[in-house]
Protein backbone atom coordinates (compact mmCIF):
# COMPACT_ATOMS: atom_id res chain seq x y z
CA UNK A 1 0.00 0.00 0.00
CA UNK A 2 1.41 3.41 -0.95
CA UNK A 3 1.93 6.22 1.54
CA UNK A 4 -0.82 8.22 -0.18
CA UNK A 5 -3.31 5.35 0.10
CA UNK A 6 -2.29 4.72 3.72
CA UNK A 7 -2.94 8.37 4.59
CA UNK A 8 -6.40 8.19 3.03
CA UNK A 9 -7.30 5.07 5.01
CA UNK A 10 -6.00 6.61 8.24
CA UNK A 11 -7.95 9.80 7.55
CA UNK A 12 -11.15 7.83 7.06
CA UNK A 13 -10.51 5.76 10.19
CA UNK A 14 -9.84 8.91 12.23
CA UNK A 15 -13.04 10.48 10.94
CA UNK A 16 -14.98 7.39 11.98
CA UNK A 17 -13.54 7.61 15.50
CA UNK A 18 -14.45 11.28 15.73
CA UNK A 19 -17.94 10.48 14.51
CA UNK A 20 -18.33 7.76 17.13
CA UNK A 21 -17.18 10.13 19.83
CA UNK A 22 -20.07 12.48 19.33
CA UNK A 23 -20.70 13.42 15.72
CA UNK A 24 -23.92 12.41 14.04
CA UNK A 25 -25.33 15.89 13.89
CA UNK A 26 -23.82 18.25 11.34
CA UNK A 27 -24.74 21.37 9.42
CA UNK A 28 -27.93 20.54 7.57
CA UNK A 29 -28.72 17.61 9.86
CA UNK A 30 -28.01 13.94 9.34
CA UNK A 31 -28.46 12.37 5.91
CA UNK A 32 -31.74 10.74 6.94
CA UNK A 33 -33.33 14.02 8.09
CA UNK A 34 -35.86 14.31 5.22
CA UNK A 35 -38.55 11.63 5.56
CA UNK A 36 -40.13 12.65 2.25
CA UNK A 37 -37.08 11.83 0.12
CA UNK A 38 -34.56 9.03 -0.25
CA UNK A 39 -31.17 10.25 0.98
CA UNK A 40 -28.52 9.23 -1.55
CA UNK A 41 -24.78 9.74 -1.22
CA UNK A 42 -22.89 9.78 -4.54
CA UNK A 43 -19.13 9.31 -4.45
CA UNK A 44 -18.32 11.67 -7.35
CA UNK A 45 -19.97 13.70 -10.12
CA UNK A 46 -21.13 11.20 -12.80
CA UNK A 47 -22.87 9.18 -10.09
CA UNK A 48 -24.48 12.36 -8.74
CA UNK A 49 -25.72 13.08 -12.27
CA UNK A 50 -27.28 9.61 -12.52
CA UNK A 51 -28.91 9.76 -9.10
CA UNK A 52 -30.38 13.21 -9.67
CA UNK A 53 -31.71 12.44 -13.15
CA UNK A 54 -33.28 9.14 -12.11
CA UNK A 55 -34.32 10.13 -8.60
CA UNK A 56 -35.82 13.52 -9.44
CA UNK A 57 -37.65 15.21 -6.59
CA UNK A 58 -37.97 11.90 -4.72
CA UNK A 59 -34.30 11.88 -3.70
CA UNK A 60 -31.81 14.15 -1.99
CA UNK A 61 -28.31 13.62 -3.40
CA UNK A 62 -25.07 14.50 -1.64
CA UNK A 63 -21.83 14.43 -3.66
CA UNK A 64 -18.79 13.53 -1.55
CA UNK A 65 -16.35 15.09 -4.05
CA UNK A 66 -16.48 18.86 -4.08
CA UNK A 67 -16.49 20.72 -7.44
CA UNK A 68 -13.04 21.52 -8.77
CA UNK A 69 -11.31 18.80 -6.72
CA UNK A 70 -9.69 15.67 -8.11
CA UNK A 71 -11.94 12.83 -6.84
CA UNK A 72 -9.14 10.22 -6.76
CA UNK A 73 -7.59 12.16 -3.87
CA UNK A 74 -10.75 12.49 -1.80
CA UNK A 75 -10.34 12.35 1.98
CA UNK A 76 -13.53 12.27 4.01
CA UNK A 77 -14.32 14.71 6.80
CA UNK A 78 -16.17 13.51 9.90
CA UNK A 79 -19.31 15.12 8.47
CA UNK A 80 -18.96 13.17 5.25
CA UNK A 81 -18.38 9.91 7.11
CA UNK A 82 -21.62 10.68 8.93
CA UNK A 83 -23.39 11.20 5.60
CA UNK A 84 -22.17 7.80 4.41
CA UNK A 85 -23.27 6.20 7.66
CA UNK A 86 -26.76 7.74 7.56
CA UNK A 87 -27.51 7.49 3.84
CA UNK A 88 -30.32 5.26 2.63
CA UNK A 89 -28.34 4.49 -0.54
CA UNK A 90 -24.64 4.95 -1.33
CA UNK A 91 -23.71 5.05 -5.02
CA UNK A 92 -20.01 4.48 -5.61
CA UNK A 93 -17.42 2.69 -7.72
CA UNK A 94 -15.38 0.23 -5.70
CA UNK A 95 -11.64 0.76 -6.04
CA UNK A 96 -11.83 4.32 -7.39
CA UNK A 97 -11.67 6.24 -4.10
CA UNK A 98 -9.93 4.41 -1.23
CA UNK A 99 -11.38 6.71 1.44
CA UNK A 100 -14.92 5.97 0.27
CA UNK A 101 -14.20 2.23 0.16
CA UNK A 102 -12.95 2.39 3.74
CA UNK A 103 -16.02 4.26 5.02
CA UNK A 104 -18.34 1.82 3.26
CA UNK A 105 -16.45 -1.15 4.68
CA UNK A 106 -17.07 0.29 8.16
CA UNK A 107 -20.74 1.21 7.84
CA UNK A 108 -22.10 0.60 4.33
CA UNK A 109 -23.93 -2.65 4.98
CA UNK A 110 -26.55 -3.48 2.36
CA UNK A 111 -27.15 0.17 1.45
CA UNK A 112 -24.52 0.26 -1.29
CA UNK A 113 -24.84 0.34 -5.07
CA UNK A 114 -21.47 -0.42 -6.69
CA UNK A 115 -21.58 0.58 -10.36
CA UNK A 116 -18.63 -1.74 -11.09
CA UNK A 117 -20.89 -4.67 -10.23
CA UNK A 118 -23.34 -3.59 -12.95
CA UNK A 119 -20.86 -3.01 -15.77
CA UNK A 120 -17.68 -5.14 -15.64
CA UNK A 121 -14.64 -2.90 -15.94
CA UNK A 122 -12.31 -2.96 -18.94
CA UNK A 123 -8.59 -3.55 -18.66
CA UNK A 124 -6.47 -0.41 -18.75
CA UNK A 125 -5.12 -1.38 -22.18
CA UNK A 126 -8.58 -1.34 -23.78
CA UNK A 127 -8.89 1.33 -26.45
CA UNK A 128 -5.15 1.87 -26.75
CA UNK A 129 -1.62 0.55 -26.77
CA UNK A 130 -0.69 -2.15 -24.25
CA UNK A 131 2.36 -0.30 -22.92
CA UNK A 132 4.47 -1.05 -19.90
CA UNK A 133 3.95 2.19 -17.97
CA UNK A 134 6.92 1.61 -15.68
CA UNK A 135 6.66 4.26 -12.97
CA UNK A 136 2.89 4.38 -13.44
CA UNK A 137 2.26 0.81 -12.25
CA UNK A 138 1.72 2.01 -8.69
CA UNK A 139 -1.12 4.23 -9.86
CA UNK A 140 -2.76 1.32 -11.66
CA UNK A 141 -2.55 -0.89 -8.58
CA UNK A 142 -4.43 1.74 -6.60
CA UNK A 143 -7.38 1.43 -8.97
CA UNK A 144 -8.03 -2.28 -9.00
CA UNK A 145 -5.00 -4.00 -10.53
CA UNK A 146 -5.13 -2.56 -14.02
CA UNK A 147 -8.90 -2.14 -14.43
CA UNK A 148 -10.13 1.15 -15.86
CA UNK A 149 -12.83 2.73 -13.64
CA UNK A 150 -13.93 5.45 -16.11
CA UNK A 151 -16.96 3.48 -17.29
CA UNK A 152 -19.18 6.59 -17.53
CA UNK A 153 -17.31 7.80 -20.64
CA UNK A 154 -19.25 5.25 -22.70
CA UNK A 155 -22.83 6.60 -22.74
CA UNK A 156 -24.28 3.16 -23.49
CA UNK A 157 -22.66 1.68 -20.39
CA UNK A 158 -23.84 4.61 -18.30
CA UNK A 159 -27.40 3.97 -19.51
CA UNK A 160 -27.14 0.38 -18.32
CA UNK A 161 -25.97 1.54 -14.91
CA UNK A 162 -28.89 3.98 -14.81
CA UNK A 163 -31.41 1.21 -15.46
CA UNK A 164 -30.04 -0.80 -12.54
CA UNK A 165 -29.91 2.25 -10.27
CA UNK A 166 -33.61 2.82 -10.97
CA UNK A 167 -34.34 -0.73 -9.78
CA UNK A 168 -32.26 -0.21 -6.67
CA UNK A 169 -34.04 3.07 -5.87
CA UNK A 170 -37.35 1.30 -6.40
CA UNK A 171 -36.40 -1.28 -3.80
CA UNK A 172 -35.58 1.47 -1.31
CA UNK A 173 -38.72 3.46 -2.18
CA UNK A 174 -41.41 1.18 -3.68
CA UNK A 175 -44.01 3.96 -3.77
CA UNK A 176 -41.99 5.78 -6.44
CA UNK A 177 -40.57 2.75 -8.28
CA UNK A 178 -42.53 3.43 -11.48
CA UNK A 179 -41.29 7.03 -11.59
CA UNK A 180 -37.68 5.91 -11.24
CA UNK A 181 -38.14 3.51 -14.14
CA UNK A 182 -39.72 6.24 -16.27
CA UNK A 183 -36.91 8.70 -15.57
CA UNK A 184 -34.27 6.05 -16.27
CA UNK A 185 -35.90 5.41 -19.64
CA UNK A 186 -35.81 9.15 -20.41
CA UNK A 187 -32.14 9.28 -19.45
CA UNK A 188 -31.43 6.24 -21.62
CA UNK A 189 -33.02 8.07 -24.56
CA UNK A 190 -30.76 11.08 -23.95
CA UNK A 191 -27.68 8.88 -23.70
CA UNK A 192 -28.64 6.92 -26.82
CA UNK A 193 -28.94 10.21 -28.71
CA UNK A 194 -25.52 11.26 -27.40
CA UNK A 195 -24.03 7.93 -28.47
CA UNK A 196 -25.39 8.44 -31.95
CA UNK A 197 -23.85 11.90 -32.13
CA UNK A 198 -20.44 10.48 -31.19
CA UNK A 199 -20.74 7.58 -33.62
CA UNK A 200 -21.63 9.84 -36.53
CA UNK A 201 -19.33 12.70 -35.51
CA UNK A 202 -16.25 10.45 -35.29
CA UNK A 203 -17.11 8.18 -38.20
CA UNK A 204 -14.85 9.88 -40.75
CA UNK A 205 -11.67 11.35 -39.28
CA UNK A 206 -8.18 11.76 -40.71
CA UNK A 207 -6.65 10.41 -37.49
CA UNK A 208 -7.94 8.12 -34.76
CA UNK A 209 -5.16 8.41 -32.16
CA UNK A 210 -5.70 10.57 -29.07
CA UNK A 211 -2.74 11.50 -26.85
CA UNK A 212 -4.12 12.05 -23.34
CA UNK A 213 -2.55 13.21 -20.08
CA UNK A 214 -3.63 10.03 -18.30
CA UNK A 215 -5.24 6.77 -19.32
CA UNK A 216 -8.85 7.79 -18.62
CA UNK A 217 -10.45 7.43 -22.04
CA UNK A 218 -10.33 3.69 -22.71
CA UNK A 219 -14.14 3.31 -22.74
CA UNK A 220 -14.60 6.23 -25.10
CA UNK A 221 -11.84 4.95 -27.38
CA UNK A 222 -13.19 1.40 -27.29
CA UNK A 223 -16.73 2.51 -28.12
CA UNK A 224 -15.82 4.85 -31.01
CA UNK A 225 -12.85 3.02 -32.54
CA UNK A 226 -10.20 5.46 -31.37
CA UNK A 227 -6.71 4.62 -30.11
CA UNK A 228 -5.65 6.10 -26.78
CA UNK A 229 -2.00 6.96 -26.09
CA UNK A 230 -1.81 7.80 -22.38
CA UNK A 231 1.09 9.85 -21.04
CA UNK A 232 0.58 8.29 -17.60
CA UNK A 233 -1.48 5.39 -16.29
CA UNK A 234 -4.71 5.54 -14.32
CA UNK A 235 -3.50 7.87 -11.60
CA UNK A 236 -3.41 11.46 -12.93
CA UNK A 237 -0.91 12.72 -10.35
CA UNK A 238 1.85 10.18 -11.10
CA UNK A 239 4.75 11.77 -12.95
CA UNK A 240 5.70 9.95 -16.17
CA UNK A 241 9.23 8.61 -16.42
CA UNK A 242 11.65 10.18 -18.93
CA UNK A 243 11.45 6.94 -20.89
CA UNK A 244 7.68 7.18 -21.08
CA UNK A 245 7.81 10.84 -22.15
CA UNK A 246 10.22 9.96 -24.95
CA UNK A 247 7.96 7.09 -26.02
CA UNK A 248 4.87 9.29 -26.18
CA UNK A 249 6.71 11.99 -28.11
CA UNK A 250 7.84 9.38 -30.64
CA UNK A 251 4.32 8.00 -31.04
CA UNK A 252 2.76 11.46 -31.32
CA UNK A 253 5.17 12.28 -34.13
CA UNK A 254 4.54 8.92 -35.80
CA UNK A 255 0.78 9.51 -35.84
CA UNK A 256 1.17 13.20 -36.77
CA UNK A 257 -0.84 14.26 -33.74
CA UNK A 258 -1.91 17.88 -33.89
CA UNK A 259 -3.30 18.03 -30.35
CA UNK A 260 -2.16 16.80 -26.94
CA UNK A 261 -5.07 16.56 -24.52
CA UNK A 262 -5.02 17.54 -20.86
CA UNK A 263 -7.75 17.67 -18.22
CA UNK A 264 -9.60 20.38 -16.37
CA UNK A 265 -8.62 19.16 -12.89
CA UNK A 266 -4.96 18.28 -13.65
CA UNK A 267 -1.94 20.48 -14.44
CA UNK A 268 -1.33 20.85 -18.21
CA UNK A 269 2.46 21.13 -17.87
CA UNK A 270 3.37 17.65 -19.10
CA UNK A 271 0.96 17.89 -22.03
CA UNK A 272 2.43 21.29 -22.92
CA UNK A 273 5.96 19.84 -22.82
CA UNK A 274 5.05 17.07 -25.23
CA UNK A 275 3.12 19.45 -27.48
CA UNK A 276 6.19 21.68 -27.72
CA UNK A 277 8.34 18.73 -28.73
CA UNK A 278 6.03 17.56 -31.51
CA UNK A 279 4.78 20.93 -32.77
CA UNK A 280 1.23 20.32 -31.58
CA UNK A 281 -1.23 22.40 -29.58
CA UNK A 282 -3.02 21.45 -26.37
CA UNK A 283 -6.73 21.18 -25.66
CA UNK A 284 -8.97 20.04 -22.81
CA UNK A 285 -10.54 16.59 -23.05
CA UNK A 286 -12.64 16.24 -19.92
CA UNK A 287 -12.84 12.80 -18.24
CA UNK A 288 -15.83 14.08 -16.27
CA UNK A 289 -14.56 12.90 -12.93
CA UNK A 290 -15.88 16.18 -11.55
CA UNK A 291 -17.14 19.56 -12.68
CA UNK A 292 -15.19 22.78 -12.30
CA UNK A 293 -16.24 24.95 -9.38
CA UNK A 294 -19.09 27.24 -10.39
CA UNK A 295 -19.79 25.37 -13.62
CA UNK A 296 -23.36 25.22 -14.90
CA UNK A 297 -22.53 22.34 -17.26
CA UNK A 298 -23.69 18.75 -16.85
CA UNK A 299 -22.63 15.34 -18.13
CA UNK A 300 -24.40 15.72 -21.48
CA UNK A 301 -23.06 19.20 -22.27
CA UNK A 302 -19.48 18.32 -21.28
CA UNK A 303 -19.57 15.18 -23.41
CA UNK A 304 -20.80 17.21 -26.40
CA UNK A 305 -17.96 19.67 -25.85
CA UNK A 306 -15.57 16.70 -25.80
CA UNK A 307 -17.02 15.54 -29.12
CA UNK A 308 -16.41 18.89 -30.81
CA UNK A 309 -12.88 19.00 -29.37
CA UNK A 310 -12.16 15.53 -30.76
CA UNK A 311 -13.63 16.38 -34.17
CA UNK A 312 -11.35 19.40 -34.46
CA UNK A 313 -8.25 17.59 -33.22
CA UNK A 314 -8.77 14.52 -35.44
CA UNK A 315 -9.82 16.51 -38.54
CA UNK A 316 -13.21 14.78 -38.82
CA UNK A 317 -15.36 15.67 -41.80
Amino acid sequence: MSNRTTSRVLAAATALLVLGAGAGCSNGGPAGADPQRVDVVAAFYPLQFLAERIGGDAVRVTNLARPGAEPHDLELSPKQVGQVSDAELIVYLKGFQPAVDEAIAQSGGDRVFDVASVQPLLDVSAGGHDHDHGDDEQGEEEHGGGKDPHVWLDPTRLAGIGDQLAKRLGEADPANAADYTTRAAALRADLTRLDGEFTEGLRTCQRREIVTSHTAFGYLADRYQLEQIGITGLSPDVEPSPQRLAQVIEEAKEHQATTIFFETLVSPKVAETIAGQVGAKTAVLDPLEGLAAGSDADYLSVMRTNLETLRTALSCS
